[in-house]
């Protein structure tokens, strides 16, 4: 599969704190020496944003999509249509990744995408992990254990927006990211596997995320969280975030 031009999809609601971290971390991504003079589009939609997330996503060579759609699958979606655009190549030649704002993906991201592209698969689902500071780090591994087999090919079941990459051409044939206020990554993935499309799941290259138990979207990521700080030992249950 031949890759022409890759676009960076990062929604954004009032992010100013976390956000330059996250957008820094995809600029060293892009940087890789693998991808020689690929193009590379990062997007920021600033979803119904109050504070400076705007602003700092196009101080930092972002384009910028601002909205008030207050959902994440729209905001992620107007992000993707965007970019498409902007990067004016076929379908066909062009890669979507996406993370999320409160998200640092490692420096040989896009590199490993595009490279599971080459051997023909058309979507890329990663992990995430947290902070070794976190006292939920041993949590959320351990969750991701508990669906590893003891033998064989691990396709784990976890879906995440910080760590997702597909095919533009894929994408669009399923539809793209569906208006949903929660699981729209989960949505699109399971389109993808409907349409009988490749995707390959895989724990290669795993995306740091944030901590927090409370996040941007109600039932999103930092409510998985705050349910395993439910169950940490009380002492403990104060220091997450």
């Amino acid at each position: 599969m031949n890759i022409e031009a890759v676009a960076v999809v990062i929604p954004a609601h009032d992010e100013e704190t976390l956000l330059p971290a996250a957008l820094e971390a995809v600029r060293t991504a892009t940087r890789h020496p693998d991808l020689g003079r690929l193009r590379v589009l990062t997007v920021v939609v600033a979803d119904h944003c109050r504070d400076d997330t705007a602003y700092l996503a196009h101080e930092a060579g972002a384009t910028v999509v601002t909205g008030s759609f207050r959902n994440p699958g729209r905001a992620r979606a107007v992000g993707v249509r965007r970019a498409l655009r902007e990067l004016d190549r076929p379908a066909s030649g062009a890669w979507i990744a996406t993370t999320d704002a409160d998200s640092e993906v490692p420096a040989d991201w896009l590199d490993h995408q595009l490279a599971r592209a080459r051997e023909g698969w058309e979507a890329v689902v990663g992990t995430v992990v947290l902070p070794r500071t976190s006292p939920l780090a041993d949590r959320l591994r351990t969750r991701y254990e508990a669906t590893r087999p003891p033998d064989g090919e691990w396709n784990h079941p976890h879906v995440h927006g910080a760590n997702l990459g597909v095919t533009a051409r894929a994408y669009l044939s399923v539809g793209g990211f569906p208006p949903l206020g929660v699981g729209e990554d989960h949505a699109l993935v399971d389109a993808l596997y409907r349409g009988g499309h490749r995707v390959l799941t895989t724990a290669a290259c795993p995306v740091l995320t944030s901590a927090r138990v409370r996040g941007r979207a109600r039932g999103g990521f930092a409510d998985d969280l705050a349910a395993l700080c439910s169950h940490a030992p009380e002492g403990r249950r104060r220091t997450v975030g």
